[in-house]
C-alpha cells in the first residue's frame, strides 16, 4: 500500500455503488473484445458530442465524511415552531410507520405497480387511501395521489372544462376562491393560460354563476384565513347553471365538519400531509383527488382498482389505464404519471393507525386549542376572525403592533403567518399543547396580563359545529381502519403487505428507461433529519440558509454536469419538468415577439407524457418518424422543421434514444431546429447514461429536465416521490419558475409549477449526497459501468433473442430491447408472458411494450453486479427454451409454463395439479430460486374484469385473506 492510499478515507463509496468488481469489468469488456471502459465510451458514443475533460466537482469522498459536511449545512437551519398555515402543518409520524415504511427500502425501492402481481402489498396499501380520501371528502372514487394540493386542483380545473366541453359547452372560465391558498391560486393561473383558460379571483358572495362563461369553480374548506361556510347553496345554484364546483379541503377537518360530497361538490382536492408525513419545507406530499363516479375516465392520475386472479381470488391492480398520457399522447389532459405512492401509502397507514376515532380525537384536540387560543385572545382585547373555524385564526391588528408581536414571537422561536393587511394568522395542529397556547397569549400582550389559564377557559368553548356544518355520517367503517391499533398488530400488518412485494431488496429490476439503481442507506439517512424535515416552505429566508446552501452547491453540480447555465428545482416530477420547460421556451418566443410559436416536433418513440405536456403547454404536436434502425429520420425532421419553420418552437429529444441507443446525428437535429427557429428540449430519461460522457448542453439542448429518482438515486417509492428539474441555457434563465409567495425569480419568470418553492425539497439531500459521494470520477464510471452492464447482456442474450436496435458500432447505450414478437407466431407466446414467468424466476419484469410493443427493454444500471446480470440471462434463456418447447409441440400452446405464469404457492402445493410440466418447473426452475424464493401472492389478474366492475376502495378483509 502507498502512503497516499493510507491516507485516504476506507469508506470511500465509489466502489459501494458500483456492483461489479474491478475483474468482473475486465471480464465483460473481455467479452465486448473491448480492453477499458475508455474504449467502450469511446466505441458508444459519437466522437462529436463527447465531454473531453473531468468534471469540474471534488474527488470522491468517504461516507463519514460527506454526512458530517451536509450535518454543518444543516446545522444551519434554523427550526422554528411554525403557525404559517396555508396548508403544512407540523404532525407526529408514527414510529411504527416512520421506521418499517419511510426508512425501510422495502418499501420505498419498489417501482410502480405495472406488474401486479408481485405488487399487492403496496396497491392494497394505495387502496386504504383512496378508501380513507373517498370516506372522508364524501365523494366515491379517489386516485392514488397526486403531486401537491396545488397542482391537484389545476388538474381539477382542467378536468372540469373537459366534462363540460364534452356536454357540448365551450365554457372557458375559472372562478378561483380568493381564500383559497395563495400557491394554489399561482399555480392554477400557471396552467390555465395555456389552455385558453381565463381564472377570476374574487369573493364568493359576490360570484355570479349564471353568467353562462364558468366551466367550473374552487372553494376552499376549511379557508386559507380558517373560514368554515356551508357552500350548498351556492353549490346547488352552480349545477342549476351547469357549473362544476371543487371543494380543497382538509382531511383532519373532515372528521368534524360535513364533507365536500354530502354538500353536493363534484370534485374535492388537497393534502394528507398532516396525516403522519413531515412537512420537509413544501414535500414530498400525497395530494388527493376524489370525484363522483360518472367523471371516472376524465379523472387524471393513476387508480388502483380490486379485480381478481385466474382462481378468482380479489387482486389489486391499476385500472382504467386507457385514461393514462402514454396511451392518450397528445389527446391526454394531463401528463401526470407519477404519484407520490410512498407518502400516500404512509398518510394511508396513519389513518390505519389511528382508526375513525383516533383521527377524530386528534381533531378534537387540535380544535379545542384553537378555540381556547380564540377564547383567550378575545378575553385579551382582540377581535379573532373568522368566527366558524377548525384550526386557524386571523387576528387584525396595527401594522405596528403586528410587527412587535411578530417580533416576540421571533424570539421564542415561533413562526406566525403575515397577512397582506398586516392582520396575523395562527394555525395550530396535532403538535400543539397547553402550553403552546399560553405562549402564544404571552406573545401577544405579555407574560403580566393573563390572568387565566388553558383549563379556566375549557369549559367556556364548546367543539360542537352548527348543525349545517356538522359531520353526521360514518367514515373508515372498513376493518382495515379499525383493526391495528396497537403497535405490535401494526408492525405485523405492515410486514406482511411489504412481504407482497418485490423490491430492490430481492433482486434487480431492470425496467429500461427507469433506472432502477442503488438507492444506498448513506444517501437516505439524512431525509429523517429534523433540520430538514421540520422546516415550514414559507419560513423566514434566515431560517433556512442550510437549504439555501444545499440548493446552490446542488444547482451548480447538476449545471456542470449538465452542461447548463442554471438549474430551477422546483419541479417535483418529470412530468413537471417537462411542463415547466416547456413554459420557459414558450415565454422566450413570446419575449422575442414569437408567441406564434406554438409547434412542438416529437419523435414518435417519445415517452408519453412528452406529447402530453406539450399539449397542456398550449402547443400544437407534429410526430417526426424514426427511420428502420429506430433513430430519428432526419429527413422527415428536416421536411417537417421547414413546413412549419414560422410556427416552429421545439423539438423534443430523448438521448440517448428511447430505443436504447446514443443517434449520430443529434447535433444535425440540434442545428436543424435552431435553423428554422425552434428550441431544443431534451427528456432527461436517459442521462444516466450521458453523465461525464457528454453534456445535453454541449450537444446543442436549450432545456433539459432531470430525473433525480432515475439518474441521482431518489428511490421510486412504488411510483413516487420522483424530482425533475430543469436546466436550461443562459437565454432561458429569466424565465425559470418563479413563486409568489416567497417572490422567487424575476419579472419574465414564468408562474409557480409546484406548491412549494422548491418542489419536494427534503428528498434534494439524497441527490447531494450521492453526487458528493461519487465526485467527479466516480459519477463518469457509474455511466461507464452502465453501459457496459448493457452491452454485456445485450452480448449474451443476442444468441437467443433479436435485439432490435443498435448504434452503428453494434453496441448499445444503457439500455437495450429484446424482440418477442417473433414468437407470437411461433409458440402463440407475447412478451407479457415472459414478464409473468419471469416472477417465477424471481425477478420484475423488463419494461413491457414500449418503447416498441411485443418487447422487452432492459436496463440493468451500474449498481447491479455481475452475478446478478447473468441470473437474469439464465432465466431469459431458460424461457427462451420453454418457448422453444412450446414451438416445437412438447408444450400445448394455452396450458403450458409462460401462460399459466406465475405460479403461487397455493398453486404449487394444490391437491389437484393438472398441468403437463412438474409443480418444481412451474415454482423452481432456477437453482438460485430455491436458496431465496419469492412467492406472488396472487395468479395472473383479470385485467378487464377489474375496467367492467370498477371497485376502487377496499374490499371485505376476508377476501384478502382467503
Amino acid at each position: 500500500m502507498t502512503q497516499r492510499n493510507f491516507l485516504d478515507p476506507s469508506d470511500r463509496f465509489v466502489h459501494r455503488h458500483l456492483g461489479p468488481r474491478e475483474d468482473d469489468i475486465q471480464e465483460m469488456l473481455a467479452v465486448l473484445g473491448l480492453p477499458s471502459l475508455d474504449a467502450l465510451a469511446d466505441a458508444t458514443v459519437p466522437a462529436d458530442i463527447r465531454f473531453r475533460r473531468p468534471l469540474d466537482l471534488s474527488l470522491n469522498r468517504g461516507e463519514k465524511e460527506v454526512l458530517d459536511e451536509l450535518k454543518r449545512l444543516a446545522s444551519a437551519n434554523r427550526v422554528y415552531r411554525s403557525l404559517i398555515g396555508m396548508g403544512y402543518y407540523d404532525c407526529v409520524t408514527p414510529p411504527v410507520i416512520q421506521r418499517n415504511i419511510l426508512e425501510n427500502p422495502g418499501w420505498y425501492t419498489q417501482y410502480t405497480p405495472y406488474q401486479a402481481e408481485i405488487a399487492q402489498g403496496r396497491l392494497e396499501a394505495l387502496v386504504n387511501f383512496q378508501t380513507m380520501v373517498a370516506d372522508l371528502t364524501g365523494l366515491p372514487l379517489a386516485n392514488a395521489s397526486l403531486l401537491d394540493e396545488a397542482t391537484a386542483a389545476a388538474e381539477a380545473m382542467a378536468m372540469c372544462h373537459t366534462i363540460v366541453r364534452a356536454a357540448g359547452q365551450e365554457r372557458k372560465e375559472f372562478f378561483v376562491s380568493q381564500d383559497c391558498h395563495p400557491q394554489t391560486i399561482a399555480v392554477m393561473q400557471t396552467r390555465a393560460e395555456p389552455l385558453g383558460l381565463t381564472i377570476r379571483v374574487g369573493m364568493t358572495r359576490t360570484l355570479d354563476v349564471r353568467d353562462g362563461r364558468l366551466c367550473g369553480l374552487l372553494l376552499q374548506y376549511p379557508a386559507t384565513d380558517g373560514y368554515v361556510g356551508d357552500y350548498s347553496a351556492l353549490v346547488e345554484q352552480a349545477h342549476h347553471a351547469g357549473v362544476l364546483v371543487v371543494v380543497a379541503t382538509d382531511l383532519l377537518a373532515l372528521t368534524l365538519l360535513r364533507s365536500p360530497g354530502e354538500s353536493g361538490a363534484d370534485i374535492a382536492v388537497g393534502s394528507s400531509q398532516r396525516f403522519g408525513v413531515p412537512v420537509g419545507f413544501g414535500g414530498p406530499h400525497a395530494a388527493f383527488l376524489a370525484t363522483k363516479e360518472e367523471y371516472k375516465r376524465q379523472m387524471p392520475g393513476r387508480i388502483v382498482g380490486v379485480s381478481r386472479d385466474v382462481t378468482g381470488k380479489p387482486a389489486c391492480r391499476l385500472a382504467l389505464q386507457t385514461r393514462e398520457q402514454h396511451i392518450r399522447r397528445e389527446k391526454a389532459t394531463s401528463n401526470i404519471c407519477t404519484a407520490q405512492v410512498l407518502l400516500a401509502i404512509m398518510a394511508g397507514m396513519y389513518a390505519v393507525y389511528h382508526g375513525p376515532n383516533g383521527l377524530r380525537r386528534i381533531a378534537e384536540r387540535v380544535r379545542g386549542l384553537t378555540l381556547v387560543l380564540a377564547e383567550g385572545l378575545r378575553r385579551l382585547g382582540f377581535d379573532v376572525a373568522p368566527k366558524l373555524f377548525f384550526d386557524t385564526i386571523r387576528v387584525p391588528v396595527p401594522r405596528a403592533q403586528a410587527e412587535q408581536i411578530l417580533a416576540r414571537a421571533d424570539e421564542q422561536r415561533m413562526n406566525l403567518r403575515r397577512h397582506e393587511d398586516g392582520s396575523i394568522g395562527l394555525s395550530l395542529d396535532e403538535t400543539s399543547s397547553p402550553d403552546e397556547v399560553r405562549r402564544l397569549w404571552e406573545i401577544f400582550v405579555g407574560h403580566d396580563r393573563i390572568s387565566f389559564t388553558v383549563q379556566d377557559l375549557t369549559a367556556a368553548v364548546a367543539l360542537d359545529y352548527p348543525p349545517s356544518l356538522a359531520r353526521t355520517s360514518a367514515y373508515l367503517t372498513h376493518d382495515v381502519f379499525n383493526r391495528y391499533h396497537s403497535e405490535h398488530e401494526m408492525l405485523r400488518y405492515l410486514h406482511r403487505l411489504q412481504a407482497k412485494d418485490l423490491s430492490l431488496v430481492h433482486s434487480m429490476i431492470p425496467l429500461g428507461s427507469c433506472t432502477m439503481k442503488l438507492n444506498a442507506t448513506s444517501e437516505m439517512l439524512p431525509v429523517t433529519w429534523p433540520e430538514f424535515a421540520s422546516l415550514h416552505p414559507f419560513a423566514p429566508a434566515e431560517q433556512t440558509r442550510g437549504y439555501q446552501e444545499l440548493f446552490r452547491q446542488l444547482e451548480a453540480w447538476l449545471a456542470e454536469i449538465t452542461g447548463f447555465a442554471a438549474i430551477s428545482l422546483q419541479p417535483n416530477a418529470g412530468s413537471q419538468g417537462e411542463y415547466a420547460g416547456l413554459m420557459v421556451i414558450r415565454a422566450y418566443h413570446r419575449a422575442q415577439g414569437e408567441g406564434h410559436r406554438d409547434v412542438c416536433l416529437i419523435p414518435v418513440s417519445a415517452h408519453g407524457t412528452n406529447p402530453a405536456s406539450a399539449a397542456m403547454a398550449g402547443m400544437t404536436v407534429v410526430p417526426v418518424a424514426c427511420d428502420r434502425h429506430g433513430n430519428v429520420d432526419l429527413a422527415d425532421l428536416e421536411a417537417k422543421a421547414a413546413e412549419h419553420r414560422d410556427r416552429l418552437s421545439t423539438l423534443m429529444l430523448t438521448y440517448p434514444s428511447t430505443h436504447g441507443v446514443f443517434e449520430p446525428g443529434v447535433r444535425r437535429m440540434c442545428q436543424i431546429v435552431h435553423t428554422h427557429g425552434g428550441q431544443i428540449y431534451m427528456d432527461g430519461a436517459n442521462m444516466n447514461a450521458q453523465v461525464g460522457l457528454c453534456r445535453p448542453g454541449d450537444i446543442g439542448a436549450d432545456v433539459c429536465h432531470l430525473n433525480l429518482h432515475k439518474t441521482f438515486c431518489i428511490p421510486h417509492g412504488g411510483g413516487g416521490p420522483g424530482m425533475g428539474p430543469i436546466g436550461v441555457a443562459r437565454h432561458l434563465t429569466p424565465f425559470l419558475p418563479g413563486h409568489p409567495v416567497t417572490q422567487l425569480g424575476g419579472p419574465e419568470a414564468i408562474g409557480p409549477v409546484s406548491a412549494a418553492p422548491y418542489g419536494s425539497p427534503s428528498i434534494l439531500p439524497i441527490s447531494w449526497v450521492y453526487i458528493a459521494l461519487m465526485g467527479r470520477d466516480g459519477l463518469t464510471k457509474a455511466t461507464q459501468v452502465a453501459i457496459l452492464n448493457a452491452n454485456y447482456m445485450a452480448k449474451r442474450l443476442e444468441k437467443h433473442y433479436p435485439i432490435l436496435y443498435t448504434g452503428t458500432s453494434g453496441l448499445v447505450a444503457h439500455e437495450f430491447i429484446l424482440d418477442l414478437r417473433p414468437f407470437k407466431e411461433s409458440a402463440g407466446v407475447e412478451a407479457m408472458d415472459v414478464a409473468k414467468r419471469l416472477m417465477d424466476y424471481g425477478f420484475h419484469a423488463p419494461t413491457v411494450s414500449f418503447p416498441v410493443a411485443g418487447t422487452l427493454m432492459i436496463e440493468p444500471t451500474e449498481s447491479e453486479a455481475k452475478g446478478e446480470l447473468d441470473r437474469l440471462c439464465e432465466a431469459l434463456i431458460s424461457i427462451r427454451a420453454e418457448i422453444q418447447d412450446i414451438a416445437e409441440g412438447r408444450q400445448p400452446r394455452t396450458n403450458n409454463l409462460l401462460k399459466n405464469a406465475p405460479h403461487t404457492a397455493s398453486a404449487v402445493t394444490a391437491n389437484e395439479w393438472e398441468r403437463p410440466y412438474s409443480r418444481e418447473q412451474a415454482a423452481f426452475p432456477a437453482p438460485w430460486v430455491r436458496q431465496n424464493k419469492f412467492w406472488p401472492s396472487v395468479g395472473r389478474i383479470d385485467e378487464a374484469y377489474g375496467d367492467r366492475h370498477l371497485v376502487c376502495s377496499c374490499p371485505p378483509m376476508e377476501s384478502y385473506q382467503s
